[in-house]
């Protein structure tokens, strides 16, 4: 039962447990500490999850993220247009980038509907050579991975995927960066 009087300190509790990986107790670690001693901080975070939400988008060709039409990538004319890394998430782009070993571009494959497949053959077709998967390992992936070739078998493009230095069911996000440098460093044809 809640104790009346603390119901704005349980609406942040709640809300802070809905965030992944942040359970009960940690939510109300969270709570306490930002209104009884950093409230400064609190503030600054508020205004910070507003304005990203106001302003964050997906960029309307690779889908990571943006506050413009096109992220900074996609508009950086001295990426490697030759190299095209397919990814699950726009997540994993931020991981990619952390690990500064890949210069090409990117596309992020969150279904393998008509549009999305559309958008990937456009991209191909203007001077891809390489198409690097980083998905996680799985079957799913796996399967994911030879659809994706199937439909792009009309193009002169070699196909490679991360190498496997990161574990199978392990998200890019939580792969350390020297097993992910290796694995994009050691990725294998297919």
């Amino acid at each position: 039962m809640k104790k009346r009087g603390l119901e704005k300190f349980n609406n942040l509790v709640d809300a802070l447990s809905q965030l992944p990986t942040v359970g009960k107790k940690s939510a109300i670690r969270y709570a306490y500490h930002m209104v009884l001693f950093d409230s400064f901080s609190a503030l600054k975070l508020a205004h910070s999850i507003e304005d990203a939400i106001s302003n964050i988008r997906k960029c309307t060709i690779c889908g990571g993220l943006s506050e413009d039409e096109l992220c900074d990538i996609c508009a950086d004319e001295d990426r490697d247009k030759g190299k095209l890394c397919i990814v699950e998430s726009a997540k994993d782009i931020l991981v990619m980038e952390d690990n500064a070993s890949y210069q090409g571009r990117y596309f992020v494959l969150e279904n393998l509907d008509f549009e999305q497949i559309e958008k990937l053959e456009r991209i191909v077709s203007s001077g891809v050579l390489e198409i690097i998967f980083a998905f996680s390992p799985s079957l799913a992936s796996d399967g994911i991975i030879l659809f994706v070739e199937d439909k792009l078998k009309s193009y002169s493009v070699e196909f490679s995927k991360i190498a496997q230095g990161v574990p199978t069911g392990v998200s890019l996000e939580n792969v350390d960066m020297m097993s992910l440098s290796r694995a994009l460093s050691d990725r294998v044809r297919i």
